[in-house]
Parts: structure tokens; C-alpha cells; sequence
């Protein structure tokens, strides 16, 4: 099989309001075919980030199926003053995302009822999405799905109440308190709060040197207004949400609440949660060890 990073041939696509990018890549020829998997990726994410998971997936079986969410990766940006600032001002732009995907990329794949894997805000989205037409996908994996996000020592009513203050002055498009500081460019493993695995770390950073056009440093008060309507909505939808589903927590999560995601996916009618004590946030860009316990879940699931 020939890696995805050597194969790899983007192309675009049109959402309402903006042009994505996204790509596909064949299974494995050498295995037996079972579908295609739709890889959807998490805030300042973008697809090259994902090879190493694109080809662990095809060399399941799977078809896989990706792009880049408005806003960021190779997808166009919403601001025009600096594109490292990740912005929206309704998630219902990322249904708009999601649904161009799959009617244009990956139902003229050939399978009716894909299969999904789906990290971070990402597996919001998703949720988001099969809320409403739980049909859509056969399964779904959803690896530390934003739920409800850490606002790092700030109390919840503390910053509801500075979001709307700063939508009311017209500072939608203002960096999040600290957010300036996060440029990828910038950024030490120290700093960083997502893994425990250097190498996976240090090869994000190389791409992202070699395409700075890639990168994005953080919310915005708009994006960050849009988020807690979306979180407040999501967690009334849970029993809407028949689809079967994987869930899987981070127990080491510093960047969404790992508690309140298994409390949401204990509402769920058909979802199965496990959680991986030691893990940081990115649980497929962790160390070895962490992504075996990932993927022997993931494995379990798609058997059963």
C-alpha cells in the first residue's frame, strides 16, 4: 500500500459561504474492502495531521474520507485581518460543512451508510449532525469529542458572561484571552497540552513549518459564543442520538472535560463509552502505547 503522505491529491469543494478542501484515499487493495470511513478532525486541525491515522484505517479495509472544516487547514478562512484566528459565528456553518461533504465527496464513493471517526470538535460536529439524521452513518467512533471545554481555572459563568459582553461591543472577531500566544510557530512541547508523545508532536510542527498556511493559534469571542450555544444545545439532543457509537475519553484531558463527556454518553441509547486514564487530548497523536489501547477499542467495535 502506498502511503497516504505520497498519494495525497486535495481538491475543493463548495459549502454555503466558503470553499473546502478535502481529499479520499483507496483501501488497502491487499485486504478485504469494508467501506468507507469518513475522518473528520478537530479544531486547528487539518488533514495532513492525520497520514499516519488515514493509513492505519485503510489498512482495515476502509475507504477513507476526509476535509478540512471552514476556517482552517487548506479550507478558506473567515477572517480576512489575520487567518490564524479560528472563527464562526454559528455552528450551523459546520452542518452546512458536513453536509456538502457527504453529498458531494462521499456518497459518489458508493456507500450509502458510511462509517465515521471523529475527534474533538469534530465529534461535535458529528453529534451535532446526527441529532438530526441519526441515519446517516452506520457507526461512529468519537475520540474525545467536545462535550464541555475547560476554561482553565476561569468559572463557566465568568467567561458566558465576557463572551456576550465582548459580542455586544463588536469584538466577535477578538482573540480569546491568550489565544495570540498559542501561533503554532511559537509553540514548545512544553507548552503545548494535547500529548505526551514528542515525535507525533515535533512532526505536526515540521508540516506546519513547511505549510505555515496550515496553521491556526485559537478561538475568537465569536467562535468561542457559537461553541457554548452549540455545547448548551447538544446535551438537550442526546437521546435523538440512536446511532451506534464508540466513545472514548481521555482521562488525561486538558482541554475538554472528560467527566462530562461520560455523563453525556451515559444518555446516549446506543453508545458504548471507555476512557484511557493516561491519555492527553490528542489520543491518536499519543504515544504508542496510549494509541494501542485506542486502537484495540476502535478494532473491538468495528467487530462487534
Amino acid at each position: 500500500m502506498q502511503p497516504a503522505a505520497e498519494i495525497f491529491a486535495p481538491f475543493f469543494f463548495q459549502a454555503p459561504g466558503a470553499r473546502l478542501r478535502g481529499a479520499r484515499f483507496a483501501a488497502d487493495p491487499a485486504v478485504p474492502p469494508r467501506g468507507t470511513c469518513v475522518l473528520l478532525n478537530g479544531q486547528t486541525e487539518f488533514i495532513e495531521k492525520y497520514f499516519e491515522v488515514i493509513d492505519e484505517l485503510r489498512g482495515r479495509g476502509f475507504a477513507v474520507a476526509t476535509m478540512d472544516w471552514r476556517g482552517q487547514g487548506g479550507s478558506d478562512r473567515q477572517l480576512r485581518d489575520d487567518s490564524r484566528k479560528g472563527y464562526v459565528q454559528d455552528f450551523a456553518a459546520y452542518d452546512d460543512d458536513l453536509a456538502a461533504f457527504l453529498r458531494e465527496i462521499v456518497l459518489p464513493m458508493g456507500d450509502n451508510r458510511p462509517m465515521a471517526l471523529a475527534h474533538s470538535m469534530g465529534g461535535h460536529n458529528l453529534l451535532r449532525y446526527l441529532a438530526k439524521q441519526p441515519e446517516t452513518f452506520a457507526r461512529a467512533v468519537l475520540s474525545a469529542p467536545m462535550v464541555a471545554v475547560s476554561f482553565r481555572g476561569y468559572a463557566a459563568w465568568l467567561v458566558q458572561m465576557v463572551t456576550r459582553f465582548e459580542a455586544l461591543r463588536g469584538n466577535g472577531a477578538g482573540w480569546v484571552w491568550g489565544m495570540e500566544a498559542r501561533d503554532p510557530h511559537a509553540m514548545t512541547f512544553a507548552d503545548q497540552m494535547v500529548t505526551s508523545d514528542r515525535a507525533r508532536f515535533d512532526r505536526t510542527q515540521a508540516i506546519l513549518r513547511d505549510h505555515p498556511e496550515l496553521r491556526l493559534a485559537g478561538a475568537t469571542w465569536s467562535w468561542l459564543g457559537a461553541a457554548l450555544r452549540s455545547m448548551a444545545w447538544l446535551k438537550t439532543q442526546a437521546p435523538r442520538i440512536t446511532t451506534p457509537l464508540l466513545v472514548i475519553g481521555a482521562g488525561a484531558d486538558r482541554i475538554v472535560i472528560t467527566a462530562q463527556t461520560r455523563a453525556f454518553a451515559a444518555r446516549l441509547p446506543n453508545a458504548r463509552y471507555i476512557e484511557i486514564a493516561d491519555s492527553g487530548h490528542e489520543m491518536l497523536m499519543e504515544r504508542d502505547a496510549i494509541r494501542s489501547q485506542w486502537w484495540a477499542a476502535f478494532d473491538a467495535f468495528i467487530a462487534g
